[in-house]
């Protein structure tokens, strides 16, 4: 296996964690460590003013790594009930266009290629083979515009792969065609040991109707009551969370408002941690916030939806109806009161998450893949 200079393309800031950035930024370590050359190509919103007018949530401080070719500063444009930092400058087209040109990589590797400026300028000036990964699920309503404006440019993709069978199939419904179902992959710490944690649990996600973090809020206090643990909530801004706490007129006592974590900080926690509750109401094409827990040896407690149901077993996970308050609180209070049964979920989804999402078995599979794209 030749080594290959691999570009990888985002639409997103790297500024503000978010899952595609996630994946993409695992992506590119355990491409290296197969011996490859990477860079990524993505958005860029220093601290300061300006950042903070357009932008209501915390995001990671300083300049990104080496790595990393910065085309400028993002806009929040609502899409797929969520609120991504996209890229949509006229400047950045020409960045892109420069940095294909300077670069000269062997393969270019698109997150979400259907979506402006950074996808659809490479699309239109990449002369390298392209592949592209599609992580949304749903209605996509907004390739409604998109599709008779630059639709046809999803031709010039010589491999095009889903993270799901149900991000494949919201694909293929505005762009008819072959797509290879590769999952997620997931940071697995080296160790995790499912027994001696504290009583904690996690909430992880953006502050976002669809996450369900005011579904994890209402039911808490029950859950502080019976159980006496704590709440980390992981991801979301510290002060909308509060404005949420304030605003369902709830007990805040137990709940630890974390904001953003660093990798290596998120994955302490998790460590740490008896369970994760993940309440989204829908909208989820995969269940990688899921899985992060899994492969820490923790047990997850999630909404029984479309996207979650495909990653969760029940020998590693407890579903719950979306939205209900009473069974999350249920859920949560009889896995804490049984921890043998706990510490067994939490060894189980450590070996599932093992066998089926760690990022080496993935990068061979997308070298694999994009060696295909370039013969």
């Amino acid at each position: 296996m030749a080594a290959m200079k691999v570009g990888i393309v985002v639409p997103y800031s790297w500024s503000f964690w978010g899952g595609v950035v996630e994946h993409a930024e695992l992506q590119a370590d355990a491409l290296r460590a197969l011996g490859h050359e990477v860079k990524t190509i993505m958005g860029n919103d220093p601290p300061g003013q300006f950042t903070r007018v357009l932008h209501p949530r915390h995001g990671r401080h300083g300049d990104p790594p080496p790595d990393v070719i910065p085309i400028g500063r993002s806009v929040i444009v609502p899409a797929n009930g969520s609120l991504p930092n996209i890229i949509l400058s006229p400047r950045s087209v020409f960045r892109i266009r420069d940095a294909l040109r300077r670069e000269q990589f062997d393969v270019v590797h698109l997150h979400e290629p259907m979506t402006p400026t950074p996808c659809i300028a490479t699309l239109a000036f990449c002369t390298a083979p392209m592949v592209g990964t599609f992580h949304a699920n749903g209605d996509l309503g907004w390739m409604k515009i998109g599709t008779p404006v630059w639709g046809f440019l999803a031709d010039r993709l010589d491999r095009r792969i889903a993270v799901s069978p149900l991000a494949a199939e919201s694909a293929n419904r505005w762009l008819p065609g072959d797509y290879e179902v590769v999952p997620n992959g997931v940071l697995i710490p080296p160790r995790a040991d499912p027994a001696n944690r504290e009583d904690r649990i996690v909430f992880a996600g953006r502050h976002e109707k669809r996450k369900g973090l005011q579904v994890v809020l209402e039911a808490w206090p029950r859950i502080r009551r019976e159980t006496g643990a704590r709440l980390s909530v992981c991801g979301a801004d510290p002060l909308r969370v509060k404005l949420l706490i304030n605003r369902l007129r709830i007990d805040a006592d137990g709940i630890d408002v974390r904001g953003f974590l660093p990798q290596e900080d998120f994955t302490d926690e998790l460590l740490r941690a008896k369970a994760l509750v993940a309440p989204s109401l829908g909208g989820e094409s995969f269940g990688i916030v899921l899985v992060r827990p899994l492969a820490c040896a923790t047990p997850v407690v999630a909404s029984d939806i479309p996207g979650y149901r495909e990653t969760m077993r029940p020998e590693s996970c407890v579903p719950f109806p979306p939205g209900d308050v009473d069974a999350l609180a249920d859920a949560v209070v009889g896995l804490l009161a049984d921890e043998p049964r706990r510490q067994a979920m939490g060894a189980a989804g450590r070996a599932y998450a093992e066998t089926q999402f760690a990022w080496d078995a993935i990068a061979r599979r997308l070298v694999d893949i994009y060696e295909q794209a370039a013969a």
